[in-house]
Parts: structure tokens; C-alpha cells; sequence
């Protein structure tokens, strides 16, 4: 079976969207989102700085448009109508990290391209606007026991705000706090690595972008998922679009559970992940914690090739699919 992921925030990179526009179609659709965003997004895809990208408010609607301009190209789109997968490429989940499941849902048909990209530029300002209140920030805690890290974060009154997989969780909250954390790091922690995000993303710190999420999704057109959907809020297969619609508001305020995703997919007999562009964190972790699983990121065009070869070895309905199928009716223990 095959999963199609696309990455959250921090996964963006000065330049990354330069060779992707060149591409046939992409510069007009990349052009028409901008204007229906407000946010000149070719120039902060191939010009802007490592400061410029970092702004919440810019780095969200880049990092959905860099994926659907990966998805189109992968289904061999033209540049015009909306983004699909086409008729050969019918995954058997789809999943996102953080605002990468606003990606993931325009994949699943359940929002439309230029109504996401509206979405999550009003997503990103909310919660830079939240984030603005308290100096917040989040860092990656690398090794040590979760029974032990995860204690520890919360007795500082952080929050694990990504739980991973594969020995990683992400620590939120303000910055005294991670300072705080990072000289007094617990038995087994190798490393605290402060992320390019400008705030707390997932905890409390973002309960005010909640509300203004919930207005501007009153103004979506929502269909039921025409793929199974992975919610990474639990890991569950979410099968009802106004039930996604709902996790895409209040995730922004609650802790991103990829591990649980990575479960998931494992459950469903997973045997390769593509994950759109910027493509590399969460291949990185399938890796750790999906062994025997084949990867592929798709971080530039050049990708494509071999990430359509991927998916021509695992076809919808294919012998990876049924035996996984056989699999949940014969669980193991």
C-alpha cells in the first residue's frame, strides 16, 4: 500500500520553490493563488530569505502551495483546473503534518486548491497573530525515553507538541521555558535543536487562532473524502470531510500525534511513502520508525521519475493492499 504525506512548518527552505515553477503551468497557478491569497508566493519561493520564510504568516500558504504544485506534477498535470492526482495514482492513505494536512485534505478532495490556500493564509496570520502575545517557540528533543521526556517537558509547563515517532518529540512554549529545558535536558536526551517557527504551535499559546479558524472555515465548500484520510490528531481514518474540516480548526491549538499516524499506516499494511514537496522530515522519520518501508521525497522535479516508478509498483488494489486486508481480519496476539 502506498501513503502520500506532505510536511509542516519548518520543513521550507530559501529558494525550494524555484525549480518547481518551472514546470509547464505551475508559474500561472502559482500566480493565481497569490492573488487570491494577497501574498506574492513565486517571490517568497525563489527570493526571499531564511527570516522572510520563517513568518508563520508566509510559510504556511508556501509550504500547501509548494505540495499541490508536487501532487499535480506527480499525476502528470497540466497547470490547469483543479489539483488532482489523476486516474493512475489512488493512494491508500493520505496524511498530513501540522499544516500539511491542509494539503493532505485538498488531496482527498475534500476542500478545493484555491479555497485551502485562502484557508491557511488566514490560518497563518491568526496564529502569528496569537503567537505575537508571549515570546513561544519549539524545539526538537532527540533521544531519551518519552515515559521520562515527556514528564519532564510538562513539569517545566511545556507541551509536547509533536509527538513523532522514531525517539522524536517537538517541545513547545514560551522561550524562557525551552531555555530552561535546554540546560536542564533529561537522562538520555542527545540534543534540543530550536525550530525555524516563530511560535507554539499545538498548545495553548494558539487558543486564540481557534476562533478565527472557525469563521473562515464557515466559508468552505466540503465534500466527504474520496481517499482515507489520516487524522494526526489520533491517527484515526477520518471518513466525514465536515469531521476533518473540524480537527483542521482546533488542531492548531492541540499536540500533532504523527507517531500515531505512522501506526496507522503500519496497521493498513504500508510498503512505500511519498512525501510531497518540501520533501524530507517525515521520510526521515518513516524511515526510523517504518522499517522495510520504501521512501521517497520529493524535494525537487527531478524526483518525479522515480517517485511515479514508486507508484507503478503499487497500484490501488494491489497484492500489498489485500494482504493487508487479510491482515485486519487475522490480527495478530
Amino acid at each position: 500500500m502506498l501513503v502520500l504525506v506532505a510536511p509542516g512548518q519548518g520543513a521550507q527552505t530559501p529558494g525550494f520553490l524555484t525549480p518547481w515553477l518551472d514546470l509547464p503551468g505551475a508559474a500561472d497557478r502559482v500566480a493565481a493563488w497569490s492573488e487570491a491569497v494577497g501574498l506574492d508566493l513565486a517571490h517568497y519561493g525563489t527570493k526571499a530569505d531564511a527570516d522572510e520564510i520563517r513568518d508563520t504568516a508566509v510559510a504556511q500558504p508556501l509550504l500547501v502551495a509548494a505540495g499541490l504544485l508536487a501532487a499535480a506534477a506527480l499525476g502528470e498535470d497540466t497547470g490547469s483546473g483543479a489539483v488532482t492526482l489523476g486516474e493512475h495514482i489512488e493512494p491508500g492513505a493520505v496524511a498530513g503534518h501540522s499544516v500539511g494536512e491542509i494539503t493532505a485534505a485538498v488531496l482527498a478532495g475534500v476542500i478545493g486548491d484555491t479555497e485551502a490556500l485562502r484557508f491557511v493564509r488566514k490560518r497563518g496570520l491568526a496564529m502569528a497573530e496569537a503567537a505575537a502575545v508571549t515570546e513561544t517557540g519549539m524545539a526538537a528533543v532527540l533521544g531519551g525515553d518519552p515515559e521520562l521526556v515527556v514528564p519532564h517537558i510538562e513539569g517545566l509547563g511545556l507541551t509536547a507538541a509533536n509527538v513523532n515517532g522514531a525517539g522524536q518529540i517537538v517541545v513547545a512554549g514560551t522561550a524562557a521555558q525551552l531555555t530552561e529545558f535546554a540546560e536542564n535536558k533529561p537522562e538520555g536526551v542527545r540534543r534540543v535543536v530550536m525550530l525555524k517557527v516563530a511560535g507554539a504551535f499545538h498548545t495553548q499559546h494558539m487558543a486564540p487562532a481557534v476562533a478565527a479558524l472557525e469563521t473562515a472555515a464557515a466559508d468552505l465548500t466540503v465534500a466527504d473524502p474520496t481517499l482515507p484520510y489520516v487524522s494526526n490528531r489520533d491517527g484515526a481514518v477520518v471518513t466525514s470531510g465536515a469531521e476533518i474540516v473540524t480537527r483542521l480548526v482546533g488542531q492548531v491549538a492541540n499536540p500533532v500525534r504523527w507517531d500515531l499516524c505512522m501506526e496507522t499506516f503500519a496497521a493498513r499494511g504500508v510498503t512505500a511513502l511519498i512525501e510531497v514537496a518540501p520533501g524530507g522530515t517525515l521520510t526521515g522519520l518513516a524511515k526510523r520508525a517504518l522499517p522495510g518501508v520504501r521512501t521517497l521525497a520529493l524535494k525537487t522535479p527531478a524526483d518525479l521519475e522515480g517517485a511515479r516508478a514508486l507508484i507503478a509498483e503499487h497500484p490501488a488494489g494491489g497484492p500489498a493492499e489485500q494482504s493487508a486486508d487479510r491482515s485486519s481480519e487475522h490480527p495478530a496476539g
